[in-house]
């Protein structure tokens, strides 16, 4: 198979998702029959997998796949732990959070932010906060900082106490003790 006719079925893939799915999986199955271990095509697939159908198995397997045939393809690495959190795949999400940092030029920052993700998904908002806090070191841009830093308030919200209703609650029953006193 000529190189070039893969690659612009790959390319005509990536031009058409996620607007025109129908062209995307043509081009992605014309690319796959040529060339079964096409990273990119994979990871485009897993994708179409994950967020256009929502089947998450399918996704991890193509994910897999694409990281098995080229591990320094740091495209696919935010992706894949995104849909294994998804999926509810904690444990795996974390190890491949764990590998990727290993991985040369991933983002940091990047990174950082699905690993708060994570833990805010366990319910430990502090370990959050301080990763979100974190990845703001790593941020080269400022709609980057600005998206961090909504982050940070979001999940500040949900570990504010609530304000306590039962207050007057409490008055209410002291004053009825008071009166029975007397």
């Amino acid at each position: 198979m000529d190189t070039n006719l893969l690659n612009n079925y790959v390319l005509k893939a990536i031009d058409a998702y996620p607007y025109d799915l129908e062209e995307t999986v043509e081009n992605l199955n014309y690319a796959l029959s040529y060339e079964s271990h096409n990273a990119y095509a994979l990871y485009l697939m897993a994708r179409l997998q994950a967020e256009q159908f929502g089947d998450y198995e399918k996704a991890k397997y193509y994910f897999a796949e694409a990281l098995a045939n080229k591990m320094d393809f740091i495209k696919v690495y935010p992706k894949y732990i995104l849909v294994l959190i998804w999926n509810h795949d904690y444990e795996e999400a974390q190890k491949l959070i764990n590998f990727a940092h290993t991985v040369k030029a991933v983002g940091k920052g990047e990174l950082l932010v699905i690993q708060a993700q994570l833990f805010e998904c366990q319910e430990a908002y502090k370990e959050a906060l301080k990763t979100f806090k974190k990845a703001k070191l790593f941020v080269y841009n400022n709609g980057f900082t600005s998206f961090v830093d909504s982050e940070i308030n979001r999940v500040k919200n949900k570990i504010k106490p609530k304000k306590k209703k039962s207050s007057k609650k409490k008055e209410n029953k002291k004053r009825k003790q008071k009166k029975n006193k007397k």
